[in-house]
């Protein structure tokens, strides 16, 4: 393929030309991409010059000249606000054989010096270039360096990372939970579904489902509801149970089982848990006690035998015989 040899920016050049060739000791033109259409670094990456024009027309449509720098600073240290000064400007592009794109360079003192006295032998290219085909699609600036990568005259640094062409970070992709071979588009569709995913928990915040959860209000308001209905319940409860004792101990009175004296004391056994159950157990094969049954005389014998009465609460409370009579004798006593 035959090519034209074309000078970026569309303007004439000539008199930048004869200003920049005093330039003892520096190179007026650099080569910036290598000629052939298949572009392989010694990294082991490649990639295609299938359309060397549009480099050179995208250069001239930037409408502005591309820094040479060192070590690619442009690149790697200006994002993070670090001093990244040129040491040189690239002026136009020019078309060479077989696609070969060349770069004409006004140096700066300090470039002049870098380049002259050997500090740095090559140049390393920054450029964009398509992810699907691999073509090189534009410049945008060029590094000085001692570790090419792309075989160039000398004076591309061999850089896992730079520019455009850099791959993603490491860290990065874990943290995306993405492949390390990510591009960069696939890696802003990963954040952008992280953001999508955060304005969704944060509405979701705001508003949450009323199938879910319920306002604070609400939640209080029937708290308090139910606190007050348990209250009531236990109300009621404890007026049926007292009831019931009163009907059950009245009725035993009644009908001579207990004595009129003992009938606050089987209401009180009747309040604790299972009482009246045993209460109402009792009376079903308690005997019927005489009126009087002599309690409160003083001269009654504690060590002779109990009482009908005395003998139902034993069988009521659990308590054996003697010692009823043992707590009888020492509240006597």
């Amino acid at each position: 393929m035959k090519l034209k040899k074309v000078k970026a920016l569309n303007r004439d050049l000539s008199s930048v030309i004869e200003e920049m060739v005093v330039q003892d000791g520096a190179p007026l033109w650099v080569e910036l991409i290598p000629q052939g259409e298949d572009v392989i670094g010694r990294d082991g990456r490649a990639w295609t010059n299938s359309n060397p024009q549009g480099i050179l027309d995208a250069f001239e449509e930037n409408s502005a000249e591309l820094p040479i720098d060192i070590e690619h600073a442009t690149e790697l240290k200006a994002p993070n606000g670090d001093p990244a000064p040129a040491v040189g400007w690239i002026k136009g592009l020019e078309l060479r054989e077989e696609g070969a794109v060349w770069a004409l360079v006004e140096w700066t003192q300090h470039g002049l010096w870098l380049v002259r006295d050997k500090e740095y032998k090559y140049l390393s290219p920054v450029f964009t270039y398509d992810s699907k085909t691999g073509s090189i699609t534009q410049l945008f600036s060029a590094g000085l360096t001692n570790q090419p990568n792309l075989k160039l005259t000398a004076l591309n640094r061999r850089e896992e990372n730079h520019g455009d062409d850099m791959s993603l970070p490491l860290a990065l992709t874990t943290a995306l939970n993405i492949s390390s071979a990510a591009t960069d588009e696939q890696a802003l569709a990963a954040i952008n579904s992280l953001k999508s995913d955060k304005e969704k928990a944060l509405n979701s915040a705001e508003t949450p489902s009323v199938e879910k959860f319920v306002p604070r209000a609400d939640h209080d308001v029937a708290i308090n509801r139910a606190t007050e209905a348990e209250a009531k319940l236990k109300g009621f409860e404890e007026k049926a149970i007292n009831q019931s004792i009163d009907t059950a101990v009245g009725d035993a009175a009644k009908a001579g089982k207990i004595s009129p004296a003992s009938v606050e004391f089987h209401k009180a056994c009747c309040q604790q848990e299972g009482g009246l159950e045993r209460f109402e157990k009792f009376i079903e094969t308690a005997p019927e006690i005489a009126p009087d049954t002599n309690l409160g005389d003083e001269n009654l014998d504690v060590g002779g035998t109990l009482s009908a009465e005395e003998t139902a609460m034993c069988a009521m409370l659990g308590t054996d015989h003697k010692d009823f009579k043992q707590a009888k004798s020492e509240e006597t006593v």
